[in-house]
C-alpha cells in the first residue's frame, strides 16, 4: 500500500511563497477546497478571487464548516482566528504554484490532453485503459481550467503512478499557463475545430492556441497526435520529443480499419498499433468517438499496456452525462442526450451517427444555439443546418435567437420541407412541444451549449416517457 503524501502547513506555505500568520508548523493538511458549500471537514480553504465571487468573503463560513485553516491574500478575512492561517500575494498564483510542487514531487507520470472536441471522452478513456496496469488518477468532470487543473493535479498526494488530465482554454495563453502547471510527460491533441470563436479572429488562431499543448517539452515528452487533421500535423515539425499518431483514413501509428458502424448501439473496428492489433468494441457513438479511442490507444501503447487489456477497458467506457447517453423509453422512442455542450464538428459528427442508425422510426433533431462562435456564428449555423438536410430528419426543432433561425432556414433550402423544421426561443418551449409531435419508434437528439439549458428537453422526454 502506497502511503499518501502529508503535507504540513509548514510545507504549504514555503510551496506558495507565502507567510504563515497563524497556527502550528506541524499541523497537517488533508485536502484542500475552493467552496465553501462541499467543503470537508479537514480541507484547507483557499480564497479564490473571481468574477462573480470572491472566496475571502465566505472564509469565515468555510472555518465554521471545519476547515482546518485558510490560504488568503488580504489577512483580515481570517478575523479572530487564531491558527493555521496563510497569507500570499494571490492566491490562483499561490493554488497553481502548490499544484506544481505536489507535480514534481509526487513521481506520477502526467498524460494532458487537449483539443477542440472529445478530450473529457478520451480522458475517461486514457484512465479505463492505463489503469489495466498503472495507479491512476484523472480529473473529475471537465475540470481543466487555471483553477480546476490545479485541483486535479492536488490530488497526486494520494501518489498515483499516473496522472490523466485535460487542458482546456477559450483564449491564447492559457494552455501555455496549464502546461507550465503540469509538466506532462504525454501530451494529446485529439483535433481543432470552430469552439470559442467569439475570442479568436480565425480557425488558425484556435489550432495555434491549441499547439501550446506542445510548449516546453524535451527528448523525453511524448506527443499523440491525431493525423486526420492537417492543421494539428502542420505545427509538429520541431517536437523535441517521441510522436506517435493516430487516424482514421490516414496513415498513423494506430488506425482502424474494418469498422462497423452500429448506430446507437456504438462502433466494432479493428485496431492497428506497432504492438500488434486487436479487435474492440464501444459502446460510444460514432466515428468521431472512435477517433477518441484511437487516441486513447495509442496512448496505452506508448504505456506498454496489453493489447488484450486494451480492448476489455474500451469496451467498458460508456458515456459521461449528457455526452451521448442513450435513453429507450416508451413507445420505443429512443433519445440521444449529447446536450453538455455544442459546437458545429461535434454536431455534424451527432447527425452523422444519426442518420447511420438503421433503426425504423423518424430521425428527430433538437438542435440549441451554438454559443461563442463570435462573427462566424451565422455562417456556422447554416452549415450545420446543412448538414441536418443531408441527415434526413424526419423533424429539426431549432432553440435559441437568431443563429439557431439562421440553421433552420438553411436545413429548409438545402431540401429539408419547411413543415419539419420548427424555431423556439427557449428550450422550456421546446421541451413543452416536443411530447406531443413525437410518433412511435422516433430517435431523438439533443444536442445545444450550456447557456441554453438544453438538456430540459432531455429531463421532459424522460420524464414524460419513462
Amino acid at each position: 500500500m502506497v502511503s499518501s503524501w502529508a503535507m504540513t502547513l509548514e510545507e504549504l506555505a514555503r510551496a506558495v511563497d507565502g507567510r504563515r500568520v497563524s497556527g502550528r508548523a506541524e499541523t497537517r493538511i488533508d485536502g484542500f477546497s475552493i467552496d465553501s458549500r462541499s467543503l470537508r471537514p479537514g480541507d484547507f480553504f483557499v480564497a479564490i478571487r473571481g468574477d462573480r465571487f470572491d472566496g475571502h468573503t465566505f472564509v469565515l463560513e468555510a472555518l465554521a464548516r471545519g476547515a482546518r485553516g485558510a490560504l488568503v491574500s488580504d489577512e483580515a478575512a481570517l478575523g479572530s482566528l487564531s491558527e493555521n492561517g496563510v497569507v500570499v500575494d494571490d492566491t490562483l498564483r499561490a493554488l497553481q504554484s502548490l499544484a506544481r510542487y505536489i507535480r514534481r514531487g509526487s513521481d506520477a507520470r502526467v498524460v494532458a490532453i487537449t483539443g477542440s472536441v472529445g478530450k473529457t471522452t478520451t480522458k475517461e478513456l486514457v484512465a479505463a485503459i492505463l489503469g489495466a496496469r498503472y495507479r491512476v488518477c484523472k480529473s473529475l468532470g471537465n475540470l481543466n481550467n487555471a483553477i480546476g487543473l490545479p485541483l486535479s493535479l492536488l490530488e497526486l498526494r494520494a501518489r498515483p503512478e499516473v496522472a490523466v488530465v485535460e487542458l482546456g482554454m477559450n483564449r491564447p495563453g492559457e494552455i501555455s499557463r496549464l502546461v507550465e502547471i503540469s509538466e506532462p510527460d504525454c501530451r494529446v491533441w485529439t483535433n481543432v475545430a470552430e469552439v470559442h470563436s467569439e475570442f479568436f479572429s480565425s480557425i488558425e488562431g484556435i489550432a495555434d492556441a491549441k499547439a501550446e499543448i506542445l510548449e516546453g517539452a524535451t527528448s523525453d515528452t511524448s506527443l499523440v497526435a491525431n493525423a486526420a487533421d492537417s492543421r494539428i500535423m502542420t505545427r509538429l515539425p520541431g517536437f523535441p520529443g517521441r510522436v506517435a499518431t493516430f487516424g482514421l483514413d490516414v496513415e498513423a501509428s494506430v488506425t482502424a480499419t474494418e469498422v462497423e458502424d452500429r448506430g446507437l448501439d456504438g462502433t466494432r473496428a479493428l485496431i492497428r498499433t506497432p504492438s500488434g492489433s486487436t479487435t474492440v468494441t464501444t459502446p460510444l457513438l460514432g466515428r468521431a468517438n472512435l477517433s477518441n479511442v484511437l487516441a486513447a490507444v495509442a496512448v496505452a501503447v506508448q504505456f506498454e499496456v496489453p493489447l488484450a487489456a486494451v480492448a476489455d477497458k474500451v469496451a467498458q467506457v460508456e458515456a459521461a452525462s449528457h455526452r451521448g447517453q442513450v435513453y429507450r423509453l416508451l413507445r420505443g422512442i429512443v433519445v440521444v442526450d449529447d446536450s453538455y455542450n455544442s459546437n458545429p464538428l461535434a454536431v455534424e459528427a451527432a447527425l452523422t451517427t444519426l442518420a447511420r442508425d438503421s433503426r425504423g422510426g423518424r430521425r428527430v433533431a433538437v438542435l440549441g444555439q451554438m454559443l461563442e462562435l463570435g462573427d462566424r456564428s451565422i455562417a456556422l449555423h447554416r452549415h450545420v443546418g446543412v448538414a441536418a438536410a443531408a441527415a434526413g430528419l424526419g423533424l429539426l426543432l431549432t432553440v435559441g435567437e437568431d443563429s439557431a433561425r439562421a440553421l433552420g432556414a438553411a436545413a429548409v433550402e438545402a431540401g429539408l420541407p419547411a413543415d419539419r423544421v420548427i424555431h423556439y426561443e427557449s428550450s422550456e418551449e421546446a421541451a413543452i412541444r416536443l411530447i406531443g409531435m413525437l410518433d412511435d419508434d422516433d430517435v431523438v437528439l439533443v444536442k445545444g451549449s450550456r447557456g441554453l439549458r438544453i438538456e430540459l428537453v432531455v429531463e421532459r422526454l424522460t420524464a414524460e416517457c419513462s
